[in-house]
């Protein structure tokens, strides 16, 4: 595919001017097979096959962001639901945690997913146990992050899980209230959980993925903003959504590119790209100032839920 003249400047615009990154390239990891009856042993295989697959996973996303010129954020991997390696294996999860943990620190990854549960329609015995076990896991480890799946559209909210889960955020809070809470910050409660997130702190490798995967987070709220700064101010809502649904494939196409060049690069299969208006700290990089420029006198006004929802 060639690009044009204009293309390119308006790519670099977008990573100089508007804070355009790609937020993640995260390898999606299967770590059914290292399963066992022992906690221990599991920790011990769970380890060794993160350190072998993801070895060249940082260095090789950073050389590829430095050859194209785009800023490539993090580099994360999710793994598997820890609560399905830990069926009927003797020992504490915590541990398992801490070994994946400490596999993402010798790899150089920024988080790692995974310290998760699926309990949209009740619990097993291992689930409700294992559920025990985050506040302490997320407390005590510096990179791993967890998430909980406590409703589907289909199954309804499962309360008990619900009515759990404030439960850990508090203890969580707690065991980390000398740091700001962070353990609270690696965790998320979902409502539909997908299985290919790329982001953090709530990305796992589903059941029904492959072996290994590379997916991509690309985020760009500056980039949004400022396409529908310079849109016509009487520009009708399906027009408007037309300028925003083209930019995204732009954005789509940058995230793609990484992707596919990472995939040649690793030998692991290319996944997904995910397009997030997460905000930054950074100025102009803000969700609010798109509702802002769409027409809204001040994010937080009537109506404010139903325009993100919209965008």
């Amino acid at each position: 595919m060639e690009y044009s003249q204009a293309e390119i400047l308006e790519t670099m615009r977008m990573t100089e001017m508007e804070h355009l990154d790609i937020r993640t390239v995260t390898l999606g990891l299967s770590l059914r097979d290292c399963a066992t009856e022992s906690i221990q042993s599991t920790a011990d295989r769970v380890r060794e096959k993160i350190e072998r697959v993801a070895v060249d996973l940082v260095s090789t996303v950073d050389q590829i962001g430095n050859e194209i010129g785009i800023r490539i954020a993090n580099k994360r991997i999710a793994v598997t639901p820890v609560s399905i390696l830990t069926e009927g294996a003797r020992g504490n999860p915590i541990d398992l945690g801490r070994a994946i943990d400490d596999a993402a620190k010798t790899v150089g990854v920024d988080f790692v997913g995974g310290y998760s549960a699926l309990v949209h329609k009740g619990f097993t015995r291992n689930e409700s146990e294992f559920l025990d076990s985050i506040p302490e896991a997320l407390a005590s480890t510096e990179r791993l992050c967890g998430s909980v799946n406590a409703a589907t559209t289909r199954a309804g909210i499962n309360m008990d899980a619900v009515a759990r889960v404030g439960r850990l955020i508090k203890e969580a809070a707690e065991r980390t209230r000398d740091r700001f809470g962070i353990a609270c910050a690696k965790f998320v409660c979902f409502a539909n959980a997908v299985e290919d997130n790329p982001f953090m702190a709530g990305a796992f490798h589903g059941i029904g993925e492959p072996e290994a995967v590379l997916n991509v987070g690309v985020s760009g709220p500056g980039v949004v903003n400022h396409a529908v700064q310079h849109a016509d101010r009487d520009l009708p809502l399906h027009e408007l959504a037309e300028v925003i649904k083209k930019l995204s494939f732009k954005l789509a196409r940058a995230g793609e590119l990484v992707g596919r060049e990472a995939s040649r690069r690793l030998g692991i299969p290319f996944g997904i790209i995910d397009l997030s208006l997460a905000p930054t700290p950074v100025p102009g990089d803000s969700v609010a100032n798109i509702l802002e420029a769409i027409g809204f006198e001040r994010a937080g006004t009537h109506g404010t839920t139903a325009a993100l929802a919209l965008l």
